[in-house]
């Protein structure tokens, strides 16, 4: 089982990312799926049933296009093809900030200890290591720069009006 980091820790993760051609089946038999957005758009009414699942957004697919469905799902998880590709960034703060998505928001794909702080300045609470690079090690990114100036979603507030509150 891989290990991510969650909320501050790293721990086991227990839920399968499906590959980008599974079939309907598959995630119907699979205990915690994270599937595609074209599985879910060719099966919406069968996967509804399932009691956890999560979805995967390459890209350059947009937020907006399972916003009506954002309560099916427990996890959405952002793919990052490459670490200079930072669409995502977006992506996560609008489901956070627009959606008011309250359920896990992941990264995965090519995902590095230096992005981590800004990914969770937008809205993420995992992150799955690229494979090669340890998460014990990236972890302690989340915590070596203890001042932000610029407002985000994990604090409203640039820091002139924190200062002057």
């Amino acid at each position: 089982m891989q290990t991510i980091i969650k909320h501050n820790q790293v721990i086991e993760d227990h839920w399968t990312l499906l590959d980008a051609d599974a079939e309907l089946a598959q995630a119907l038999s699979t205990a915690q799926p994270i599937i595609t957005l074209a599985l879910w758009q060719a099966h919406k009414s069968e996967l509804q049933g399932l009691t956890r699942l999560g979805i995967w957004l390459e890209a350059d697919q947009a937020v907006e296009d399972i916003s009506e469905d954002l309560a099916h799902f427990d996890l959405v998880a952002l793919n990052f093809p490459s670490c200079n590709d930072g669409r995502h960034f977006s992506s996560a703060r609008l489901l956070r900030e627009r959606y008011a998505y309250s359920g896990e928001v992941r990264a995965i794909g090519d995902v590095l200890r230096d992005q981590l702080f800004f990914m969770q300045r937008c809205g993420f609470d995992a992150y799955v290591i690229r494979a090669d690079r340890c998460p014990t090690d990236a972890l302690k990114s989340l915590t070596e720069l203890s001042v932000s100036y610029q407002a985000a979603y994990d604090q409203s507030l640039p820091l002139y009006r924190r200062r002057s509150a």
